[in-house]
């Protein structure tokens, strides 16, 4: 059978997938799978929908007699990306005619018979919703029963329900309307989630106070620990920032006073009040992280060993700092009372979730101060809220059944409202901290982590409904045309017969998902055990068969590489043996090493999936990056954190596929990879990702050869293969200085040697005259300063304010690259938008679009081997905006995304 090659092995429309994929992570999403309930590193919907759709259907050159000449396969794969820049669009979510049109599509490439989507590490579920809103059957299945929950409430439960009235007692009967898809699941989602809001007011209202007759929606609290000092032992309160809000013209702050309290047997107290003031706190915080704190009274040191024995015997306490109440349309802050501090000392239910956290202290931070169980991230008032809302779940189960829907919707109904329920947890335990400048709390999993928290804020849950809104609104755009299946298995014991695989494997040692799903799954485990009894049958979700790198699991970081490689190559061989080899399959890949480990050498992760796709027996066939991690993430802020996935597309590898020796691997790349690179650098791929994307087509070349011989006459590894990789990969970058004009080419040498630092001026002479330029000629071009004998480039952020790029005789890359990361650092992406679109408008074509950002591309290389980070950081931001760079210079800026606000429950950990 002649296998015909799709798109997504040709050319995709890679810009604007990029495009869509940031914009979709970058902006309030209601009705995103997103809302629904956290799951880390989901993909964008925007690049699952693209991915499926080009892995179906045929490039055009696979149709030669509809399309038998060069000219008509562009037209029509221009036809093709047009459909897909509609499709990717995150406003075009919810248009069924435009998915039927993009499922036509599909049906003219696959004989009218599409196959099956199964993703075996379905996570949060983007792949498999997005195989079933183009139409298509989709099979889903995860170990962990967290995810498995989330993708049976995205594609498994709405088709059941669809057209379906809502049963709420008078909810149907108050509208004269039809009820399309799943409206009427969503009605009743609304209706019984504003029920379970009512009842829980009845039943612990009482638990919180107003404040000046004002809803008070969060309590500031600090946890406590006795100074060490003999002479003083007072409850010092653990305070990283006495902030409350920095919106101009009502700053506000806490200020401490150590007052005299005879009840107390250090016979003093610390007291709180609130000030408004421009002028902000004169007094130190008392925490300062790993540096311990300081107490306020005798200022003496309290180390962090001494906090966290402390913590272990269960003598930290906790003190309340302020109390935020919703004014008119701002917050107000109290003084804490002793009314509101006693109505948060309430008795600790007896059933909540007692079961102890893994041990990972990469991860997981809290047990190292005593708090072990997942009962001990919350106080005791959240405890008694959360065993509430959770009972009344069960209690909305009944109530469906009795208002004349099946158990069956009952259970449905009572899913959607336990997601609800975790959704509350997230924002509702003692790790939620309080943001000053934007007057708002955070949630648990603002970091893919558990992490310490010591001065936390504990919102009031009955001040809000934001979390069943967000659930419903993503039921509301659920696809409900094809009826999805998913289970709870193993990726290595998967069924994959006659289905095509598009998956998002983990991501070696980055994430681990059990860990972190425990602290919903011991809330959804209370409120649908008797929903799901097989699926929340253990008290914790499975970890010993989890397919990530975990060294605490598997005796160290050589078990853990050993575990993660043979799991993989499992997945993919049976993959191999039974996946329909009709299509190619699709796998995303998100991965990078920490900075201090990854100079010289190759990533683990990437090795141990190559290994194992490989040894797996599959030969990549193409490599795409996809732009879809946000960059304002806080696991992303000053670390090397990857901003993008390289999507990998992969068929059978033919039992017969030739061997080569080393130097013809060798001369393979250096034939494929210059072009492939080039492809990578203007396919908005950002420099820290470059290393990693050039992988790909590298290893496309490495796997299509049944073995790569080495000259003793063994079979070269996969982690000598991308060794030489990485070394083809730097003298293709500096080769790509050839294409730059003279002064760039010497500013490139110049910084390769001294950065922005000082050299002498006669090695710059014999440098500019090599490269047919001038020192001079570079010192009126503001490329560079000479003075004394001295000669060093000019940063960014020292070149004139006032520049006019149209005006000046003569520019260069150089100077027009460092102008344009000024202008973006000072000014943002409209005016550098504005600068490049004037500079590409020079008559004498001085600056290329092209050519910028390989210089961008190229510096950072530089700049990162020699460790300037902050020069690094430039080059990187520069290239990672240039999308929306671009589209301000070519057309005209979008307005730009509104922040969420902080009780909105939409959880960064996407």
């Amino acid at each position: 059978m002649v296998l015909k090659r799709k798109l997504i092995e040709v050319a995709l429309p890679l810009e604007a997938i990029n495009r869509e994929s940031a914009h979709e992570k970058s902006v309030p999403r209601k009705g995103h799978p997103a809302t629904l309930h956290l799951w880390w590193a989901r993909r964008p919907l925007a690049a699952a929908r693209a991915v499926l759709f080009a892995q179906l259907v045929d490039d055009p050159s696979a149709r030669p007699d509809e399309f038998p000449t060069e000219e008509l396969q562009r037209r029509e794969r221009e036809r093709l990306h047009a459909l897909m820049e509609r499709l990717v669009k995150w406003e075009n979510t919810g248009d069924e005619d435009l998915m039927r049109e993009a499922h036509k599509e599909i049906l003219r490439s696959t004989g009218g018979t599409p196959p099956t989507i199964i993703d075996p590490f379905a996570g949060g579920g983007s792949i498999p919703l997005e195989a079933q809103r183009l139409g298509l059957e989709s099979r889903a299945s995860d170990l962990n029963p967290v995810a498995v929950l989330i993708n049976k409430a995205l594609i498994e439960l709405p088709p059941r329900f669809k057209g379906q009235a809502p049963v709420f007692p008078g909810l149907a009967d108050s509208q004269i309307r039809t009820w399309a898809g799943p409206e009427g699941l969503a009605a009743d989602v609304r209706a019984y989630g504003d029920w379970m809001r009512n009842e829980a007011a009845k039943r612990i209202g009482h638990l919180y106070p107003k404040a000046d007759g004002k809803t008070v929606v969060g309590w500031i609290w600090a946890r406590t620990v006795t100074c060490p000092s003999p002479a003083c032992g007072i409850d010092v309160p653990l305070i990283r920032s006495w902030w409350l809000g920095k919106k101009k013209g009502r700053e506000s702050f806490v200020v401490p006073k150590v007052v005299a309290d005879s009840m107390h047997p250090s016979g003093s107290r610390v007291t709180f009040e609130v000030r408004v003031s421009p002028d902000g706190p004169s007094i130190p915080a008392t925490m300062a992280g790993k540096l311990g704190a300081t107490c306020l009274s005798c200022q003496a040191p309290i180390p962090t060993d001494l906090i966290k024995s402390e913590g272990k015997a269960g003598r930290l306490g906790q003190t309340l700092v302020a109390i935020v109440a919703d004014g008119q349309r701002r917050r107000d802050y109290y003084a804490p009372t002793e009314e509101h501090a006693m109505a948060a000392t309430v008795a600790r239910p007896d059933d909540v979730p007692d079961q102890e956290l893994s041990f990972d202290p990469r991860n997981l931070w809290t047990p190292q101060y005593g708090l072990s169980r997942f009962s001990d991230l919350f106080t005791d008032r959240q405890l008694v809220a959360m065993t509430t809302f959770c009972d009344l779940v069960g209690e909305v189960r009944s109530r469906v059944v009795a208002d004349g829907g099946s158990s069956e919707y009952g259970d449905t109904i009572a899913t959607y409202l336990a997601f609800a329920v975790s959704k509350l947890a997230d924002w509702s335990s003692s790790i939620c901290g309080w943001i000053p400048v934007i007057e708002g709390v955070t949630h648990t999993f603002a970091k893919q982590a558990i992490p310490m928290t010591w001065d936390f804020t504990e919102i009031n849950p009955l001040s809000t409904s934001a979390h069943v809104e967000w659930v419903a609104r993503s039921v509301d755009l659920a696809p409900t045309a094809m009826q999805g299946l998913v289970e709870q298995d193993d990726a290595r014991k998967a069924s994959f017969t006659g289905k095509v695989v598009s998956t998002d494997p983990p991501y070696y040692a980055n994430i681990d998902y059990a860990d972190l799903a425990d602290f919903f799954y011991v809330w959804l485990r209370r409120s649908l055990r008797d929903v799901y009894p097989a699926l929340l049958g253990t008290m914790l979700t499975p970890k010993a068969s989890e397919l990530v790198a975990n060294p605490y699991r598997h005796g160290g970081p050589d078990g853990a590489k050993a575990f993660f490689e043979q799991g993989f190559r499992d997945v993919f061989e049976r993959a191999r043996a039974e996946a329909s080899d009709e299509f190619p399959m699709t796998v995303y890949y998100a991965y990078r090493e920490p900075t201090s480990r990854s100079k010289g050498k190759t990533s683990s992760g990437w090795e141990t999936l190559l290994e194992g796709m490989i040894r797996g027996g599959w030969a990549i066939t193409s490599t795409w990056p996809v732009r879809s991690e946000r960059e304002a993430r806080s696991i992303g802020q000053g670390t090397n954190a990857l901003a993008s996935s390289i999507v990998l597309s992969l068929r059978p590898r033919p039992l017969e596929a030739p061997t080569t020796d080393r130097r013809g691997f060798i001369a393979a790349l250096e034939a494929e990879l210059p072009g492939a690179l080039r492809s990578l650098q203007q396919g908005q791929v950002a420099p820290v990702d470059l290393p990693q994307a050039a992988i790909g087509p590298g290893m496309a070349v490495f796997s299509r050869y049944g073995a790569v011989l080495e000259p003793d006459g063994k079979k070269m590894s996969v982690r000598s293969g991308l060794e030489r990789i990485n070394e083809i990969l730097d003298q293709v970058l500096n080769e790509q200085e050839g294409d730059f004009d003279p002064s760039s080419r010497f500013a490139i040498a110049w910084y390769r040697q001294h950065g922005y630092g000082v050299g002498k001026f006669g090695d710059a002479d014999n440098l500019a005259r090599a490269r047919n330029t001038s020192v001079d000629v570079m010192d009126r071009d503001e490329i560079l300063t000479s003075r004394a004998g001295n000669v060093h480039l000019i940063k960014p952020i020292d070149l004139p304010g006032n520049y006019d790029v149209l005006m000046d005789s003569h520019t260069s890359n150089w100077e027009a690259l460092h102008h344009l990361i000024k202008v973006l650092e000072r000014d943002g992406i409209t005016l550098a938008g504005d600068f490049l679109k004037a500079a590409l408008s020079r008559p004498d074509q001085a600056v290329d679009e092209d050519l910028l950002k390989e210089l961008a591309h190229l510096l950072f290389r530089i700049a990162e081997g020699n460790g300037w980070t902050r020069d690094a950081i430039s080059f990187n931001a520069l290239v990672t905006s240039w999308p929306e760079i671009i589209e301000v210079a070519h057309r005209s800026m979008k307005n730009p995304p509104v922040m969420q606000g902080a009780f909105d429950f939409d959880e960064e950990g996407d």
